[in-house]
């Protein structure tokens, strides 16, 4: 499979340049591992089938291409799929400059757009993680936070690019969910927190 300006597409249903690029990420290894990716131009018959009915379109200044190099590193999952560049000039670029990438962050289709300085990115909009222990948890907070991002509160924190992730325990979670007391008692836990401590959110449950 291979990328379209709107998702993935079977190798039969594309032409175009091959770029170098990223494997999908796989547990076990540090980073991808290097391969090819394809600046697909999908024909007609396959487009309709194969373009995701719903794609996160994020906003990146110049930096679409290392922003989503660095989530398929980063996160399982994960992989940059093609990358597009601009057949004409544009307002923040000129023609054969990245425009858009396509990626994957954990499952989730997205595409990244080089759309120059016009709009910011906010916490109005986070990806947010579900890890499974403190181990998970730290990996994920610390390549982030350690990459040019920035710790923030309750577990959110932005990467260098601007993106907000919120690196959720499940405990937490699942603490919400229950409600009442043990609900009251790890939101206050969480309240105090940057980086979600998860031997700290589990005792608070516990009262």
């Amino acid at each position: 499979m291979t990328g379209g300006f709107g998702g993935l597409v079977p190798e039969a249903c594309v032409s175009g340049k091959l770029r170098s690029g990223a494997r999908p990420h796989r547990p076990g290894l540090t980073a991808p591992e290097p391969a090819a990716v394809v600046i697909a131009t999908p024909t007609e018959e396959c487009t309709a089938m194969t373009i995701p009915k719903n794609t996160i379109c994020l906003w990146y200044d110049k930096d679409a291409e290392a922003a989503a190099g660095f989530y398929a590193e980063t996160f399982p999952d994960s992989s940059v799929d093609a990358v597009h560049t601009a057949p004409a000039d544009y307002p923040s670029g000129k023609e054969g400059d990245v425009l858009t990438v396509n990626f994957t962050v954990l499952g989730i289709p997205c595409i990244g757009l080089n759309g120059g300085t016009a709009f910011a990115q906010s916490e109005a909009f986070s990806f947010q993680i579900a890890t499974d222990d403190q181990d998970e948890t730290d990996r994920y907070w610390n390549a982030i936070v350690n990459n040019g991002g920035r710790e923030s509160a309750c577990g959110w924190c932005k990467d260098k690019w601007g993106v907000s992730w919120q690196i959720t325990p499940r405990t937490l979670t699942e603490a919400m969910a229950a409600g009442g007391e043990e609900a009251r008692r790890a939101f206050e836990a969480m309240m105090e927190m940057g980086k979600i401590d998860v031997a700290k959110i589990d005792a608070a449950r516990r009262g």
